[in-house]
């Protein structure tokens, strides 16, 4: 099995193969490209995000500045908005649905290292897909930890660690993230706290 074909098993691989180094490379310059475009530079920032991503639906609207590992490895849907640093820590699939807001400082990380430090001084690593299903939003400074599925027009509190799945149509918080309530009436109603959606 190549290191290459391990990234995506979900088994502990280590990270001393040079030629990654040299493809993460590659991606952290095309990320440099990126970052330093300007506000009304939306065509060439697509073009970038085309050559980045493995794939990129339409209107998707990335803030700069944005960190990946990899890039390849992330799948974005239609209509995706995410605010200012954005890190995506695709060592292996990220998956991204349709109309999904991401807030600032959000990281969704695939990775992860074992806990035994012998293991870890060897630069041994796991990688475990993400999916973020459509609808969904995920608030600021929230970190989307690896094997993580979050269902569809869930949203996750601002400042959440999502260690573990949370279902669709729900709202949910904190350390680790929790499910707070399900979505209902109540939401088409007020949009928050007392305050009222006019029509």
């Amino acid at each position: 099995m190549t290191i290459r074909t391990k990234m995506h098993s979900q088994d502990v691989y280590f990270c001393d193969d040079e030629s990654l180094a040299a493809e993460q490379t590659q991606c952290l310059e095309i990320l440099y490209d990126f970052n330093h475009t300007r506000p009304s530079e939306a065509i060439k920032r697509r073009e970038i995000l085309e050559r980045l991503l493995a794939e990129i639906g339409k209107d998707v609207y990335i803030e700069p500045p944005l960190r990946a590992n990899w890039g390849k490895h992330t799948h974005f849907g239609d209509y995706v908005y995410a605010n200012f640093n954005l890190t995506l820590v695709d060592d292996t699939h990220i998956y991204i649905g349709d109309h999904v807001m991401i807030g600032p400082n959000v990281t969704i990380a695939t990775a992860g290292h074992p806990v035994d430090p012998d293991l870890r001084r060897k630069v041994a690593q796991f990688n475990v897909p993400v999916h973020i299903g459509a609808n969904v939003w995920i608030g600021a400074n929230s970190v989307v930890l690896p094997g993580v599925t979050i269902g569809e027009n869930t949203v996750i509190g601002a400042g959440s660690i999502v260690t573990k799945d949370i279902p669709a149509n729900v709202v949910a918080v904190g350390n680790p993230c929790r499910v707070l309530r399900e979505i209902g009436e109540h939401d088409k109603e007020f949009y928050f706290k007392n305050l009222r959606i006019q029509r």
